[in-house]
C-alpha cells in the first residue's frame, strides 16, 4: 500500500464515519415524531418498492421530465457498482473487478458503465437546462431550493465527466480493453491521443481522485441537502401506506380516551416518524402541487409547501430537542438552533388555516408523489388539531356539526323522513323483514345525500327501480339509517366521527348485515375501508360495480330500441377511482346501458381527474378564493362536446350540476343509475 492510499484511506474514513454521524443525526430527528408500526403486508410493500421505487411507475407518468429522472436513478443504480470498485482500489490497488469477474460479466459491467455514464451525463445536462432556461412552473415558488438543485445535477455531471476522462486516460496510457467495450471513453481517448503516456498517467490520477472526492462529498452533502431523496425515497416508498389498518386513503384512527393535552397535530412532534421521513424524502418536483385542484383554482394551498414546511420545522426544532447527543457537531454539519424556535409551530408559524381548510382531500397529490409521500396524512393530523385540541374551524361547518350530533346527517333533516322518497314503492326496511324472519340479499345504504337531497333522491330511486326489476332482495335501514360520520372525520372532528361510525356498525351487526350496496363513494370507501378500524367488517360495494355485475349477466331488463347515438362524458369521483381504483366499473355501466354510445374523455380523467370540489368537507364550505373548482372541472367536461354528462357520486352530481348552470349549459347531467333507469322496460299500461 503506497502513499496515495494510505491518505485515500484516512479521506475515506473521514467520509465514512461523517455520513455515519449525519444518518444517525436524521435518525434521532425522526424518532422526535411518534411511533407508527410500517411493518405489516410485506408483500405489497415489496411490490410498492420494485414498482414504484425501483421501476420508477409514478415518475414515468410525466412524459418529459419522468424518463430523464429515471435514467439518471437506474444510471445511480448500475454506477454504484463502478463507484464500489473505485473506492475499494483506491485502498488495494490491485483489486478489480476484472480480477474476479469472468470475462463475458466484466465486459458487460465495463459496457454498463460506460453506456450509463453517457445516458446521465446527457439527462443532467437536459434536467440543467430545463432548471436554467425553461423554468417549468411547478419548479418555481413554496421556498424551492432551485440552487441546490443545479448544485447536486452539476455534482452528478462531474461525477460523470471524471469517470469517463479517468477511463479515457487509462486507456491512453495501456489500451488493454477492446474498443467495443469502451464507447465512450474510447472516442475520447483517441482524441486525446496526442497527450504522453506520462502525462495522461497524471491526468487519469487527477480524474481518479476528483472523482472519488466529488463522490465522498456528494455522499456527505446529501443529509443536508433537498436531494436526501436520493438515499431515503426508496425507504420512504417501501414504507408508505398499503392495505389492511394502513388502507390507502384510510385516516388513522385516534385513542380518544388518552391522557393528553394534544388530539391530532399543532406541531412536528404530533406528526409520526414517517410523517418526517416524507419531508426527508420530498424532490420538491411540483408534482403534487401541479395537480392540486385548489392551487390550480387559484386557493391558498400547496401540497408541496406542506410538506417543505414540515421539512423545515423538523431543522429548526429538532436539534434543540435532541441537544446533548447532537450539540458537537452542530457548527460542522448544520445551523445552530433557532432561538426562535420554541416560539414558533408548524401550525400558524409556517402553515396557515386557510391552506389546511383548501383542502378537498381529493388524493392527487398523494397519487401523483413519485416517492410515495402522503401530504394529505400531514393535512388531516393538522386539521384535527385546530378541531379537537383548540376549536378552530370555520364558522360556516358548524351548522353540519350540530345537525350531524342531533339528527345523524349533515343538513337539518328529520331522521323520521330517511325513507320518505321510497313511499309507494313497496321497498322494505331491515326491521320489517326481521320481524318476518326473512333476510335480504343486500342492504342498500342510501345516505345522507340519497334520502334528503332533492336531486340526489331521484337517483336513490332510480337504483331501487333497478334493482327491483332485476329481481335483487334488497332492504334499507329506513330512519334507522345515520350518517357514518365521514364529513365529520374529514372536518378533523374525530370525537363525533366515531360517534357516529359506532353507531352505524352497531345498527349493521345488529342485523347481521354483511353485504351492503351503496351510490355513494364517500360511503362505499367509509364503510368498506375504514369501518374495519372499530370491528364493522362489511363486504361493501359500490353502485357502479354492482350495476355492472347485473348487466353483464342480463339481469336487468333493458328496451331493445338502440335510440339514437350519444356522445357521454364520464367525471370520475376521486373517493371512487384515487381511494378505490374503480375506473372500470362505471364506464362500462354506461357502455351497456347505451348500447350507441361514445365515450368521450376529459382532457384529465380516470387517476388524473380533478376533483368536483366537495371532498374533505368542502360541501359544506363556500368558495371565496379564486375560481370556483366545480366550474373549472364542468368546463372540462363540456369541452368534450358530450350530450350528456355522467358522474357517479351524489357529491359530484351536485357539483357539476351547478357548474353546468353557471356555465349556461343545457347538456344534463345524469347518476349512472339514472343513465340504466332510462332504458329499462316499462310495464304494460
Amino acid at each position: 500500500m503506497g502513499p496515495s492510499n494510505v491518505a485515500f484511506l484516512v479521506v475515506l474514513t473521514l467520509a465514512v464515519a461523517a455520513f455515519s454521524y449525519s444518518a444517525q443525526r436524521l435518525y434521532r430527528f425522526l424518532r422526535i415524531g411518534k411511533d407508527e408500526p410500517r411493518w405489516n403486508d410485506l408483500p405489497r410493500r415489496a411490490w410498492n418498492l420494485l414498482s414504484i421505487g425501483i421501476a420508477q411507475r409514478k415518475i414515468l407518468r410525466d412524459p418529459v421530465a419522468g424518463p430523464l429522472h429515471a435514467l439518471v436513478f437506474w444510471g445511480f443504480v448500475v454506477l454504484t457498482a463502478g463507484s464500489i470498485e473505485i473506492l475499494i482500489a483506491g485502498v488495494v490497488p490491485s483489486w478489480s473487478f476484472e480480477r474476479i469477474l469472468p470475462g463475458p460479466l466484466h465486459a458487460l459491467f465495463v459496457l454498463s458503465q460506460e453506456g450509463f455514464a453517457a445516458f446521465v451525463l446527457v439527462a443532467v445536462s437536459v434536467l440543467l437546462y430545463r432548471r436554467l432556461v425553461v423554468k417549468p412552473a411547478r419548479l418555481q415558488g413554496d421556498n424551492v431550493h432551485s440552487g441546490d438543485a443545479v448544485l447536486i445535477l452539476s455534482m452528478i455531471a462531474g461525477l460523470m465527466v471524471t469517470l469517463i476522462l479517468t477511463a479515457a486516460f487509462a486507456r491512453v496510457v495501456e489500451p488493454h480493453l477492446p474498443m467495443g467495450l469502451q464507447p465512450v471513453s474510447g472516442p475520447v481517448a483517441g482524441a486525446l491521443a496526442w497527450v504522453s503516456p506520462g502525462a495522461a498517467a497524471v491526468a487519469r490520477d487527477v480524474n481518479w481522485w476528483a472523482h472519488a472526492l466529488l463522490l465522498l462529498g456528494f455522499l456527505n452533502y446529501l443529509p443536508y441537502s433537498k436531494h436526501l431523496h436520493v438515499i431515503v425515497s426508496l425507504p420512504n416508498t417501501f414504507l408508505s401506506n398499503t392495505s389492511g389498518p394502513g388502507a390507502i386513503g384510510a385516516m388513522r384512527p385516534m385513542d380518544l380516551g388518552a391522557e393528553t393535552e394534544q388530539f391530532g397535530a399543532a406541531d412536528i412532534t404530533h406528526l409520526t416518524w414517517k410523517n418526517l421521513l416524507d419531508g426527508f424524502s420530498c424532490t420538491e418536483c411540483g408534482r403534487c402541487t401541479s395537480v392540486c385542484p385548489a392551487h390550480l383554482t387559484g386557493k391558498p394551498l400547496s401540497p408541496r409547501k406542506i410538506v417543505i414546511n414540515t421539512r423545515e420545522r423538523l431543522g429548526e426544532v429538532a436539534p434543540a430537542i435532541v441537544a446533548g447527543r447532537d450539540a458537537f457537531a452542530e457548527p460542522l454539519f448544520g445551523a445552530p438552533p433557532s432561538p426562535h424556535a420554541g416560539d414558533r409551530r408548524l401550525t400558524d408559524s409556517f402553515i396557515t388555516e386557510a391552506e389546511l381548510w383548501a383542502c378537498t382531500s381529493c388524493r392527487a397529490c398523494v397519487h401523483e408523489c413519485p416517492v410515495s409521500i402522503d401530504q394529505l396524512e400531514i393535512i388531516n393530523e393538522l386539521r384535527r388539531g385546530l378541531v379537537l385540541t383548540e376549536s378552530r374551524f370555520p364558522e360556516e361547518v358548524m351548522p353540519a356539526f350540530e345537525s350531524l350530533e342531533r339528527n345523524g346527517s349533515p343538513w337539518a333533516f328529520q331522521p323520521s323522513d330517511r325513507a320518505a322518497w321510497a313511499e309507494g314503492m313497496d321497498v322494505p326496511t331491515m326491521a320489517e323483514l326481521a320481524a318476518r324472519g326473512e333476510r335480504p340479499d343486500v342492504l342498500f345504504w342510501v345516505g345522507c345525500m340519497g334520502s334528503f337531497d332533492d336531486r340526489a333522491k331521484k337517483v336513490t330511486v332510480a337504483f331501487a327501480r333497478i334493482l327491483k326489476a332485476a329481481g335483487v332482495r334488497f332492504a334499507i335501514l329506513g330512519q334507522e339509517e345515520s350518517c357514518h360520520g365521514d364529513p365529520a372525520r374529514r372536518l378533523g372532528n374525530e370525537y363525533l366521527y366515531q360517534m357516529l361510525a359506532k353507531q352505524a356498525i352497531g345498527t349493521l351487526n345488529g342485523y347481521g348485515v354483511t353485504t351492503v350496496v351503496t351510490s355513494c363513494p364517500h360511503c362505499f370507501h367509509q364503510m368498506g375501508k375504514e369501518f374495519p378500524q372499530f370491528g364493522g367488517v362489511f363486504d361493501v360495494i359500490h353502485h357502479s360495480e354492482f350495476l355492472a355485475r347485473l348487466l353483464a349477466e342480463g339481469k336487468v331488463p333493458l328496451d331493445s330500441e338502440d335510440g339514437r347515438r350519444l356522445t357521454v362524458a364520464f367525471h370520475d369521483s376521486c373517493y371512487l377511482g384515487r381511494y378505490n381504483d374503480v375506473y372500470d366499473a362505471p364506464r362500462e355501466t354506461i357502455r351497456r346501458a347505451l348500447p350507441v354510445v361514445r365515450l368521450a374523455e376529459p382532457e384529465r380523467t380516470r387517476d388524473r381527474g380533478l376533483c368536483c370540489g366537495a371532498g374533505g368537507g368542502r360541501m359544506f364550505m363556500e368558495e371565496r378564493t379564486g375560481k370556483r373548482i366545480n366550474v373549472e372541472r364542468t368546463e372540462e367536461l363540456l369541452a368534450t362536446g358530450a350530450d350528456r354528462l355522467a358522474v357517479a357520486c351524489p357529491f359530484c352530481l351536485t357539483m357539476v350540476s351547478d357548474g353546468a348552470r353557471t356555465l349556461g349549459s343545457e347538456v344534463p347531467v345524469l347518476d349512472i343509475a339514472e343513465v340504466v333507469a332510462e332504458r329499462l322496460v316499462r310495464a304494460p299500461g
